[in-house]
């Protein structure tokens, strides 16, 4: 069971976490628990570190943030222990979870679970901080924003858990976001590959790398709510939403427990920003002088258009950033403007993404011209299209993208019936 920042904000909440906790223990299953800080504590944490010093030491940056979860770690032990459980923290140094790579982005690379497997074989609940981990050189590491899911997945993988429950703000996976489109609908069940894709292109639900690790390791992953009322179903009714294997999904289908979708969701993102270069020279390694200074710098381009070949031998290059790395990727295609040969850099932060994913396209066709045709009749321009086999993702004015997400959850038949 895992239990995010909001889960855990303050005593009362840890309260409450505690008894959906119990009330899994009585059922009689043994029980691992993996908890995120407080909500706000880990951004608390990094502005100390920051003000301390702006060339902060990782190593010294990641002690300091991984204590927000050993509070909360102790506290829910602390809790489960006052409503007569057994129960004791683990913290990620005395499993130990071992990581490799860089301090504050580490990856989980084993987990030495034999001592918590016997100790959650004796009756005791395990409660283990999310987002940090063991470094080869015997440090503590963190593993990045959103760290706490990918540690629940991978400690369910190290004690061959029957599943990994994780506990949000959100009851389930949903064909888009309910803010937006009021009559979105809960999935029952989605596959690692669709979700891997939602989680890519803008669904915050959960984190792509906890999903790529489920997928891996053949972690099966519920997605349900800790803001449950005393009387709700427990988990093991799967009142959320499972990611599974395709295999398990043509179980479900098979069992009339699920319908075959042609799409599972549409997602947005408002978080990128579109970068054009004007009169590169269109001629061969001209495209890898503009993105290999980008990928040296830890920059990740999405969406890439090169326009079609000017008469002078010029082409245009048009592509996607992260928001936050904009003024960095400008920065660094001005130094090497001479050797890309490039003419002007234009940028628009006024951009969104807007994906529709489906495993279901795989074996339809007209999933992309429904998109366009859909877009087309309200009016919306659309300046950039990528495609992968389960998604198509096109690039929109930003103040355009409510009104896409509500035009195409109708258009492919999502809008849950009244």
């Amino acid at each position: 069971m895992k239990f995010g920042g909001t889960s855990m904000a303050g005593t009362e909440r840890i309260r409450r976490v505690a008894n959906i906790v119990r009330a899994q223990a009585a059922r009689g299953d043994q029980v691992a628990v993996v908890v995120s800080a407080m909500a706000g504590e880990t951004d608390r944490l990094v502005n100390f570190c920051r003000e301390a010093n702006p060339l902060y030491d990782p190593a010294e940056y990641d002690v300091v943030v991984a204590s927000g979860e050993q509070v909360t770690s102790g506290l829910l032990a602390l809790t489960l222990q006052a409503l007569g459980c057994k129960s004791r923290s683990w913290l990620g140094w005395q499993l130990p979870i071992h990581t490799i790579e860089a301090h504050a982005k580490a990856r989980v690379e084993s987990i030495d679970a034999e001592a918590l497997i016997a100790s959650m074989e004796a009756g005791e609940i395990a409660v283990i901080p999310g987002f940090q981990g063991l470094s080869e050189a015997g440090r503590v590491t963190t593993l990045g924003r959103g760290g706490s899911d990918t540690s629940a997945v991978a400690v369910a993988a190290a004690i061959k858990a029957d599943r990994c429950d994780i506990y949000t703000d959100v009851d389930g996976v949903y064909t888009t976001d309910p803010r937006i489109v009021a009559k979105a609908k809960k999935q029952k069940a989605v596959t690692y590959e669709e979700m891997l894709e939602l989680a890519s292109v803008g669904a915050k639900v959960l984190q792509t790398r906890s999903v790529g690790l489920a997928m891996k390791e053949k972690v099966r992953v519920q997605v349900l709510s800790s803001f449950i009322g005393e009387g709700a179903p427990p988990a093991d009714d799967l009142p959320g939403t499972m990611i599974v294997s395709d295999e398990e999904m043509d179980e479900l289908v098979e069992k009339g427990l699920m319908e075959r979708q042609l799409v599972t969701g549409i997602a947005h993102d408002k978080n990128e920003a579109k970068v054009i270069l004007t009169r590169v020279p269109d001629r061969p390694g001209a495209v890898a002088n503009i993105f290999e200074p980008l990928a040296a710098a830890s920059i990740n381009v999405d969406m890439i258009i090169q326009n079609v070949g000017r008469d002078k031998g010029e082409t245009d290059v048009t592509f996607t950033v992260p928001q936050s790395d904009l003024a960095r990727a400008q920065a660094l295609l001005e130094d090497r403007r001479g050797e890309i040969g490039f003419n002007r850099i234009i940028t628009d932060s006024k951009i969104a993404k807007i994906s529709v994913v489906g495993v279901g396209m795989k074996s339809h066709a007209g999933v992309a011209s429904s998109m366009f045709r859909a877009l087309s009749d309200r009016g919306i321009n659309i300046q950039a299209i990528s495609t992968s086999e389960i998604k198509i993702s096109v690039m929109i004015d930003e103040d355009e993208t409510e009104l896409a997400v509500r035009v195409l959850h109708t258009a492919y038949g999502l809008d849950a019936k009244d």
